[in-house]
Parts: C-alpha cells; structure tokens; sequence
C-alpha cells in the first residue's frame, strides 16, 4: 500500500512538474512577447517624435530679372503678398515683362518699369486689389508695385526702391526684396530694357 501511494504521490507530483513548467514557460513566452511589442511601440514612438522634431520643408519663390545692365534675383515674398505676387509670377511665367523698358528714373528714390507703353500709362489686362502687409516696408532695395490715384488699379508696373522709402508704407505694395544685384539696380535708367524674368521655386 505504501508502495502503490509511494508511486502516485511521484505520477503527481511529475503531473504537477510539467504543469509547473509549462505555466512558468508560457509565462516567460508572455513577458518576451510584451518586451517585443515594447520595443517596437518605442520605436515607433521614437520615429514618430524624430519626424515631429524634423523642421518643416520649406519653399520660396525666386524671381531671376535679366536686365541690359544685369541680373537682379528677387525673393519674392509668396506668404505675406500672396495677391500681388501671384500677379507678378503669372506675368512673369507669360513673358509679359520681356523686352519692356524701364520709363522712370528718381535719384536716390526709384526705379520703375513693366509698362507696355513704355510711358507709364499702360499695364496688363487686369488690375489687383492694394494689398498692404504691416511687415513689408519701403526699405532700400524692394520691389513694389506702381498704381495710379486708385489704391486698387496695379497692374503690372512695378519699382526698385533706391533708398528707404516709408513715407509710401501703407499706400503701395510691397511684395519683395533683392538679394542679389542690387548693383545692377543702382545702375538702371529709364530706357533700360527688362530682357526676361524667370520664375523659380526653391
């Protein structure tokens, strides 16, 4: 008798054994499981935080103006004029502005140009609202655009500011500043002629 439960209590507890061991490995399978899905979650997690961290891409719109005295590169401001610099590009694109003049010169003020008349009188076929953003002012080397007495009547006449201009601030438009070549500004007079302009997206 002692034998036969001698031999149970060893079937039960081998029983008992591979029950045990089976649980302990089913829960060891379990945490590797969790340590997996962990490390991926961080993962992802860490890619999701690297691309939120990434700065933004950015572009800007490029005006390239070859002129008879050179080249002026214009960074044309997209985001606080985007009215009147679609205008401008849409001109620009159609070859609007090639072979024009420049019709007036100030000392020390201005240079205009972008008539089709060539006297001051003429534009495009279509005229722009004002549009005046308070962060664009008449510094030294801007463009903008010309208009007659009716705040709304630019067309496709624009000028160079040849020194600081802020008493026109909040009348005219400005929509742009010349990174490169304002020598070339400097030396245009009326009669110079606007050869192309070329529109580029950076």
């Amino acid at each position: 008798m002692a034998n036969i439960i001698g031999i149970k209590s060893v079937r039960i507890m081998s029983v008992n054994t591979r029950r045990i061991c089976s649980f302990l490995f089913c829960l060891l399978l379990s945490l590797l499981l969790m340590g997996c899905n962990t490390n991926q979650s961080a993962n992802q997690d860490s890619s999701t935080t690297d691309q939120g961290d990434s700065p933004m891409k950015t572009t800007s719109t490029t005006a390239i103006m070859t002129t008879s005295k050179g080249i002026i590169t214009i960074e044309l401001a997209t985001d606080k004029a985007p009215i009147t610099t679609a205008n401008f590009i849409k001109l620009g694109k159609a070859g609007f502005y090639d072979g024009l003049t420049f019709h007036r010169y100030v000392q020390g003020f201005v240079i205009q140009g972008g008539d089709p008349e060539g006297d001051g009188t003429g534009g495009s076929d279509e005229t722009i609202p004002l549009e005046v953003n308070p962060s664009l002012t008449h510094n030294m080397g801007v463009i903008a655009m010309a208009r007659s007495q009716d705040p709304n009547s630019a067309s496709s006449q624009f000028y160079f500011t040849l020194e600081e201009a802020h008493f026109l601030d909040g009348n005219y438009a400005v929509f742009g500043n010349v990174t490169k070549g304002m020598d070339v500004v400097a030396q245009l007079r009326a009669g110079d002629v606007i050869k192309s302009v070329d529109i580029e997206n950076g």
